[in-house]
């Protein structure tokens, strides 16, 4: 699937998302697609920033990691997204960025990509699956295709077993409960099958 462009979105405070979109690259560039891993652009006061070590450590060790535009998401066939929970919704330097897509969409140039979700929260029913699904509504306005992972790999048994998208719990100390790095890259390449599938059918 070495024709098909892949865009990881995702916005991280203290690490998480990061690894994971990190995870997604490197399966998706195993399997051959072009890869752009972007941020969400930060959007807390940097007083906030400042009063938690790990998220100031985040901050400033993925400062050249580039910040999303949209010329990104024009680019990319297929799109991963991963994003901690909010109130089982999505953080709002996400909500922002997708706020800016409307020209975009106006002009049908969101319509028939791929897309696919990922999530974490401090505790196992923290809203990781709802924050997966709110994601997808936005998705589902722009007519994309969603890409879910579904039970199609035996990864996600491992994971925890959302079908939606992988997601993790991450406690205090800021690690991952669960080992979701297999169950990152099958919904990486997944996603890059489904969207050769799409892009070949366009044609």
């Amino acid at each position: 699937m070495s024709n098909i462009n892949l865009a990881i979105i995702y916005y991280s405070s203290t690490g998480t998302n990061y690894q994971m979109a990190k995870w997604a690259e490197a399966a998706a560039k195993e399997s051959g697609a072009e890869v752009k891993l972007v941020k969400a652009e930060e959007l807390a006061p940097q007083a906030a920033i400042e009063s938690n070590p790990a998220w100031k450590k985040h901050y400033e060790e993925t400062r050249d990691v580039p910040v999303a535009a949209l010329d990104d998401l024009e680019w990319a066939d297929a799109y991963i997204f991963s994003i901690p929970t909010r109130f089982g919704n999505l953080p709002a330097q996400m909500k922002q960025f997708l706020d800016t897509t409307g020209g975009l969409w106006f002009q049908g140039k969101l319509a028939n990509k791929v897309v696919s979700g990922m999530s974490s929260a401090s505790n196992s029913h923290g809203g990781q699956e709802q924050t997966i699904l709110a994601l997808y509504t936005t998705m589902m306005h722009w007519g994309a295709i969603i890409a879910a992972p579904g039970y199609t790999d035996q990864s996600a048994f491992a994971s925890g077993g959302n079908p939606y998208g992988t997601s993790v719990t991450v406690d205090q100390e800021g690690n991952m409960v669960e080992d979701v790095q297999e169950a990152v890259k099958h919904q990486a390449r997944r996603t890059i099958e489904v969207a050769g599938w799409v892009k070949a059918g366009m044609k």
